[in-house]
């Protein structure tokens, strides 16, 4: 039996908690916050109660897995699931308005055709075949096994970009989600839908790599689903799975070094001087050299991947206590789409400044959880905008002002949304850094293979013995899903050592 120390009480962290403690280990759980969860917040008020963090969960499988794993019980025994159908109401600013069926790819192609007109739903669909194709070849490498040794290999793109035939040149494929929506989808209300699930992860579809498109694959193929309750449930339901496992957490402790003995981890240093030892440490938070755990520690390779130098857009979000009972027919999820999409990247990712017309997604759940009783609503409204630094959201006037835009756009989604307001509260990227320690409140993104390689995130591995690196930071990268996998791959690597070949 093996003592671990955990840094992080995130979903990744606890993930990997509770797996190794299955396995027989002595796991405890240190978080500088005073609870679990991580991203996965929940704000309270008025009898009103919303998700901080992620709304909606994809790929369940992975917190399925994990149930089973260390237990044998079944995740829905935990907590209540609900697919949400449709998956998506999606605005465009021309006026069409198109719902997605959840997990029904003829549905989607039913709709779009429906909606944008004939052909434009095959268009959707041959792309997602393609997007499947990109699928079936990352999959392994990029979600099941540790990041492999030559991880150089996955700067090939796995998604098979049609050749565009032009007079006097040579053909040439998309290399970046913005060329395949342009090139592959021609409508421009499509190319809006593809690259709005780019930033809605906090990436630039203009450079992100056209493996990208298994973003929609993804949701569209496996689905999206809710907690009833709130997401916040998903994270409780993991935290007592973790307790039940004997698992300890320390709250309110916040690690400021790794200790290191004979060449190899060998605990953590608390920020009162406390050293508690351990014979595996598991970084599940940001990974700076410069700050926090690491302190200018590099436990990086010469070759490996290493955290990106970039700070990743943030999310800025307002919640809204409404008067007023949530209709029959209103949709769980509706985006409403920005009318100029190009000057929306331009502002989020180059000029680092909140878009004039942002891309807002507007969260309406149907749970009598949200709200002190029917004749009220709970609603969210959420862009993704620049990370705290390059543009100050402690500016209590950009705030409000940027709140008040976010309003004036989902008035599409919500009639009469003005004058239902009750109260609001506004969460920005400087929020989130405060509360989850990061840097900027940036929002990490999923690993994409392609681009150079540029798009991965650092192996699960180090180079100094002993440590290793959960979350969403870590390979595979952001997202809720994401992180379930990563602590999978980190329990593997200690539990099995160099014989795990990745999760089954």
């Amino acid at each position: 039996m093996a003592r671990i120390a955990v840094i992080g009480a995130g979903m990744g962290a606890m993930a990997a908690a509770a797996r190794l403690a299955v396995a027989g280990h002595r796991v405890t759980v240190y978080e500088r916050a005073s609870t679990y969860g991580g991203a996965l917040g929940r704000f309270e008020r008025d009898g009103f109660a919303f998700d901080t963090g992620p709304g909606l969960l994809r790929l369940p499988a992975v917190y399925r897995d994990l149930f089973l794993k260390t237990g044998k019980e079944p995740l829905e025994d935990r907590v209540e699931l609900t697919p949400t159908d449709p998956a998506a109401r999606h605005l465009f600013a021309d006026g069409t308005d198109v719902s997605l069926p959840n997990a029904s790819r003829a549905g989607v192609v039913s709709a779009l055709d429906g909606a944008l007109g004939a052909g434009a739903g095959e268009k959707w669909g041959d792309f997602l075949g393609r997007a499947r194709d990109a699928w079936d070849r990352s999959r392994r490498p990029l979600l099941e096994e540790p990041l492999w040794p030559d991880w150089q290999v996955l700067a090939r793109d796995p998604y098979p970009a049609l050749k565009q035939r032009r007079l006097l040149r040579s053909p040439r494929q998309a290399a970046t989600l913005t060329e395949v929506g342009a090139w592959e989808l021609g409508d421009p209300r499509l190319a809006a839908l593809l690259t709005s699930y780019a930033l809605a992860e906090g990436l630039d579809a203009r450079t992100a790599p056209a493996s990208a498109a298994l973003l929609p694959y993804l949701e569209q193929s496996f689905g999206s689903w809710y907690v009833r309750g709130g997401m916040r449930e998903l994270a409780r339901a993991v935290y007592e799975r973790c307790l039940a496992r004997r698992v300890a957490f320390v709250f309110d402790a916040e690690v400021t070094g790794i200790v290191e003995k004979d060449g190899r981890a060998a605990g953590v240093e608390l920020a009162g001087g406390e050293v508690a030892e351990a014979d595996h440490v598991v970084l599940a938070a940001q990974p700076r050299p410069g700050a926090g755990p690491l302190r200018g520690r590099e436990p990086w390779q010469d070759g490996d991947v290493r955290p990106g130098a970039d700070r990743a857009p943030g999310r800025f979000t307002v919640l809204l206590a409404l008067r007023g009972g949530r209709p029959a027919d209103a949709v769980h999820r509706t985006v409403v789409h920005s009318p100029d999409p190009a000057a929306e990247a331009e502002a989020v990712f180059t000029t680092r400044h909140p878009a004039i017309r942002p891309t807002v997604t507007v969260l309406r759940p149907d749970d009598p959880a949200t709200r002190p009783d029917d004749a009220h609503e709970a609603v969210t409204l959420t862009a993704t905008a620049p990370p705290q630094g390059p543009f100050d959201w402690t500016d209590e006037q950009a705030r409000e002002r940027y709140a008040d835009t976010l309003v004036e756009v989902a008035e599409a989604a919500v009639s009469g949304l003005r004058e239902r307001i009750l109260w609001r509260v506004v969460r920005t990227p400087a929020d989130t850094e405060a509360e989850t320690g990061a840097e900027g409140g940036s929002v990490p993104a999923p690993s994409l293979a392609g681009a150079g390689a540029t798009r991965l995130h650092p192996g699960n591995r180090t180079r100094l013995p002993g440590l290793y690196l959960a979350g969403g930071w870590a390979h595979p990268g952001g997202g809720l899903a994401h992180a379930g996998m990563s602590g999978a791959l980190v329990s593997g690597l200690i539990v099995e050592g160099d014989d795990f070949r990745g999760s089954q």
